[in-house]
């Protein structure tokens, strides 16, 4: 995924009842044309990723997902690409901060015990 398809999902976050392609682009920091976010909203529909719902001539758009939802898929999808999920996930512990292995063996420990 990319970085405006990004953007666009945070703005979508931003707004849990909808959002139209002009609200978007108007809260957006990046300099891009309406068809830019237009394109980008077409796209994650057809993954899914959004709703759409006719209003008038435009369409109000809402996420499927929350941000730890679709971060906690791009893991899964990164996981499934991988011939040895256990060197995976051992480098991937490896890389947390202190605070979050904590959180990581508290979630852990909540879930199995």
């Amino acid at each position: 995924m990319g970085s405006l398809e990004t953007a666009v999902l945070a703005q979508l976050w931003a707004h849990p009842d909808g959002a139209t392609p002009s609200e978007i682009l108007s809260d957006l920091t990046i300099d891009v044309a309406y068809t830019t976010v237009t394109t980008i909203l077409a796209r994650l529909w057809k993954k899914r990723l959004v709703e759409r719902e006719a209003r008038g001539r435009t369409f109000v758009y809402r996420s499927l997902l929350s941000e730890s939802e679709l971060a906690a898929r791009r893991i899964e999808s990164v996981l499934e690409q991988t011939h040895d999920r256990r060197a995976a996930l051992s480098q991937f512990v490896d890389g947390l901060s202190a605070k979050d292995g904590r959180l990581l063996r508290k979630l852990l420990e909540e879930r199995w015990s």
